[in-house]
């Protein structure tokens, strides 16, 4: 008997699969999120140097990066459910402990742990998609998920900042663990098994080997595009903020103003783009995307006309980001075969976070402080911002064919009725 008929068939919600692993994202991404905007608080409550905020961040995301290539080793044995609440009850556990953090050194650990947990928990939401969403809907599902951001960056981080104003710094760490905690619970008793992936004997993930799934081409371009996706976008994103108030004169007060709206507009881009990559495939939406993108940042940081208000070129970027994104993320989802796709998940991941802190610290090199306070080479990080995107449509067009031709190869060889672990039902779609 298989894997799959020896799961109970019990009806599954399409939306509610959604819905649980987008909230797990949002857990998982305002854990990380909230913690660049909260640092002057907790620098002063804890007698940290400021200097070392940006170190504290970049911990998270180092750590991530190891639990990625790490979990490619392993997490393809298991039942997806059951990987993703362990993954989730740690970095509950690691925000909590953030929260009780007495210095530096306890504060490192406890943000080097939250990327372990983190970093894995995203690869293992993305594979309980892919396997439970059929391809026809899957880029609307994605979409949905990774609205998740958008979510955590318009709603979560303005009520971080003023939980923390009400009960201090540690607050919000303690308030989002315990959100994690429901999540995580709910995960548990509502998500259905995800094991079709495994063979009977629970050992079809050892079949392939991280060097043999390195090895194809396909799956070599794809974490290439992601690579040059993400250090594209982190070479210029984390200088926005400096730019628009030292540059472009932008008042501090009004900051929040521009991160909502493009938020907003990056929420509706989301939901928006996964039907129209469904529809119309990855590459011409990724590459409508890669333009929009181009033309956005060539305006905002190369020649920025004064008579253009900033929170409606913010909000174009925004769209342009999230129209790329959503299409080279449902193209991926769609490289690897069912039995290794939380391995393949993970180690993209791994790559998605080595390619942000590489663009991150690339820009900073790139980057100077002039004598009337503004940056200098901000034409030039734009530029190679431009140069590196330009590189993604031949890739998303290649990976494409490849995929299709492997599709339609196996549904010639293979009956279509295959690869859930359980049923959903289909008059619930996300």
């Amino acid at each position: 008997m298989s894997a799959e008929s020896a799961v109970p068939s019990l009806p599954v919600s399409e939306r509610a699969v959604v819905l649980l692993i987008g909230a797990v994202q949002f857990v998982n991404i305002l854990d990380f999120v909230m913690v660049m905007p909260l640092g002057p608080d907790f620098a002063k409550g804890l007698g940290i140097a400021s200097s070392h905020i940006g170190t504290i961040g970049g911990s998270y995301t180092a750590a991530a990066s190891v639990a990625g290539l790490a979990g490619g080793y392993f997490l393809d044995r298991f039942d997806r459910r059951k990987a993703l609440a362990v993954c989730m009850l740690g970095l509950v556990a690691a925000t909590a402990a953030g929260g009780l953090a007495t210095g530096l050194s306890t504060l490192l650990l406890a943000r080097v742990c939250a990327g372990l947990f983190g970093g894995p928990a995203t690869a293992l939401s993305m594979s309980i998609i892919a396997d439970l969403i059929p391809v026809e809907r899957r880029g609307r599902a994605l979409g949905a998920v990774m609205a998740s951001f958008s979510v955590a960056s318009v709603l979560g981080v303005p009520l971080a900042l003023k939980v923390a104003e009400v009960g201090g710094w540690r607050l919000p760490f303690f308030v989002v663990a315990a959100l994690g905690f429901v999540v995580a619970a709910a995960a548990v008793f509502l998500l259905p098994p995800v094991r079709g992936h495994l063979g009977a004997n629970g050992s079809a993930a050892r079949a392939v080997s991280v060097r043999a799934l390195l090895g194809r081409a396909d799956m070599q371009l794809s974490y290439l595009m992601t690579a040059v996706v993400m250090m594209s976008a982190f070479i210029v994103i984390p200088n926005i903020s400096a730019y628009l108030q030292q540059n472009l004169g932008y008042p501090r007060d009004r900051l929040w103003i521009i991160y909502f709206a493009g938020g907003i507009v990056s929420f509706i881009t989301l939901r928006l783009t996964g039907p129209l990559v469904d529809r119309h495939g990855s590459f011409r939406v990724g590459t409508v995307g890669v333009v929009l993108a181009a033309v956005t940042t060539f305006v905002a940081f190369v020649s920025y006309p004064a008579w253009l208000p900033i929170p409606l070129l913010f909000m174009g970027f925004m769209l342009a980001m999230g129209v790329r994104n959503v299409a080279y993320n449902t193209l991926t989802s769609r490289v690897p075969d069912n039995p290794v796709r939380a391995r393949f998940m993970s180690l993209q991941s791994a790559t998605q976070h080595m390619a942000s802190a590489v663009g991150a610290f690339l820009s900073s090199k790139l980057l100077v402080d002039l004598p009337d306070g503004t940056l200098g080479g901000i034409d030039t990080i734009a530029w190679v911002s431009i140069g590196l995107s330009v590189g993604v449509p031949p890739m998303l067009w290649v990976v494409e064919q490849r995929v299709r031709s492997r599709e339609q190869a196996r549904a010639l060889a293979v009956p279509p009725a295959q690869g859930l672990a359980v049923p959903l039902s289909p008059e619930a779609n996300p």
